[in-house]
């Protein structure tokens, strides 16, 4: 791991993948932050995020998932919102998870966005403030919930691509898949992300919608729902 993708993670014990949001386009540093779960959370990790000023939770895993794997938050002042980015469970009869993760990424843009604009709201909202958005291990719902966020602060498709991919060395992925359990226990593999997949998902977004905006309007925001994320998360 190089000395500057080194610098974006954050030690929290017990949390995978934690880093710093800010930096990319407008949104300034030390308000949102991305991870994987906090179901391993330590105490001296509970005291790190205390320092940090946590008031806000963002879960995007399912149920099942929560419910297997609950965050360990005893101690912390803060709210949590369990926003799942996916249908409720892996076996859905109608809309399953697709195993592949080239397919997953077009997926996830047509499942979530009440998921974005519920979570576009609440970090818009007064109070909110540092918040952390989180899934399984923090890469892929995570990396795409963050990708929206940073676009609408009007970074480049390049750094939040850049910011995105901070996630294999964050989760020990450089080398190729790693193994891991899923919320059932069974073993899965845990693939690295590329630019490409997260491109696959913003470019479902354009050619249904015309732009991220528009997508999001048709998911219920405003434009005073944008407004007021850019005016809270803005440097």
């Amino acid at each position: 791991m190089t000395d500057d993708v080194q610098s974006a993670f954050i030690d929290i014990p017990g949390v995978r993948n934690f880093r710093d949001a800010g930096g990319v386009g407008a949104l300034r540093r030390g308000v949102l932050f991305r991870s994987g779960s906090f179901h391993a959370l330590t105490p001296e990790g509970a005291l790190r995020l205390k320092a940090l000023g946590l008031r806000t939770v963002i879960d995007l895993r399912s149920s099942e998932e929560r419910g297997f794997f609950p965050d360990k938050v005893d101690g912390l002042d803060h709210e949590t919102l369990h926003l799942p980015t996916l249908p409720a469970n892996r076996e859905d009869t109608e809309r399953p998870w697709p195993e592949d993760q080239a397919e997953l990424y077009p997926f996830m843009a047509a499942t979530a966005g009440p998921s974005l604009v519920a979570a576009i709201r609440r970090l818009g909202a007064p109070g909110t403030l540092s918040a952390v958005v989180h899934c399984a291990v923090g890469k892929d719902r995570t990396g795409l919930t963050i990708a929206v966020v940073q676009s609408l602060l009007g970074a480049s498709e390049a750094d939040v691509t850049a910011d995105y991919l901070r996630s294999n060395a964050g989760l020990g992925l450089l080398d190729g898949p790693t193994p891991y359990l899923d919320e059932t226990g069974a073993e899965r593999l845990s693939r690295p992300v590329a630019a490409e997949l997260l491109a696959s998902s913003f470019a479902w977004i354009h050619d249904r919608h015309g732009s991220l905006p528009a997508y999001l309007h048709a998911h219920g925001a405003t434009d005073a729902d944008l407004d007021a994320l850019r005016a809270n998360l803005s440097a």
